[in-house]
């Protein structure tokens, strides 16, 4: 159940600040409302949904303090989690990168916003596993998740340069270079942070066009 509705606000079908009405996502999943609950509980926990006291809960809020405090965190463990994956150099793993790195090219030219968000998530899941640090993993799949409800929004526009550093990143891997897959893991975060200021800057108007 907690995947469904992650699944929904990590491809922006769910938006951050939008209501999670339990009555509704039980309609609307087949379920009733205590699993919803259970499931909103452990969202909370995750950080991508808020609980309030009489409000209920909503997808948590995008915030430039929060992207910021991320930001600071997710760039040093990327880079740590690129460096070890270059080291540990997985043929195994490295193979179903490239085969995701492929499809996210595909979909950078004509793909959706869900496919592009899913594919994305899907090649940081692949690098984190190629780190072969179990826990290095699990701390990275919630800053990305956590993350991704500010990047979403660089949709896109960011796509081609998205997976372009992908490429990068991915070649530094298959080369053992340690330090150069550190250097494009942490810029990739940077350049992704300084797009959602660049599309959150823009007046209402621009951003629609």
């Amino acid at each position: 159940m907690s995947d469904q509705i992650r699944g929904q606000i990590l491809d922006g079908r769910l938006k951050p600040g939008e209501r999670l009405v339990e009555d509704r996502l039980s309609a609307e999943l087949g379920v009733s409302r205590v699993p919803v609950r259970e499931a909103l509980l452990g969202l909370s926990i995750e950080g991508l949904v808020k609980l309030e006291p009489r409000r209920g809960a909503t997808v948590t809020a995008v915030t430039p303090e929060m992207v910021a405090e991320l930001v600071e965190v997710r760039t040093l463990l990327e880079a740590l989690n690129a460096r070890l994956a270059a080291r540990r150099h997985d043929p195994a793993i490295v193979a179903l990168l490239q085969d995701t790195l492929r499809r996210g090219n595909e979909a950078a030219q004509s793909g959706s916003p869900d496919q592009l968000a899913r594919l994305n998530g899907e090649f940081h899941d692949r690098l984190a596993e190629a780190s072969r640090n179990s826990v290095l993993s699990d701390i990275m799949r919630s800053l990305r998740e956590r993350t991704s409800l500010a990047f979403s929004l660089n949709g896109r526009a960011r796509a081609r340069e998205d997976w372009t550093e992908h490429a990068g990143i991915l070649a530094a891997v298959i080369d053992g270079d340690e330090e150069l897959a550190a250097l494009l893991a942490s810029r990739h975060v940077k350049n992704a942070a300084e797009a959602f200021g660049r599309a959150t800057a823009q007046p209402a108007d621009e951003a629609a066009d």
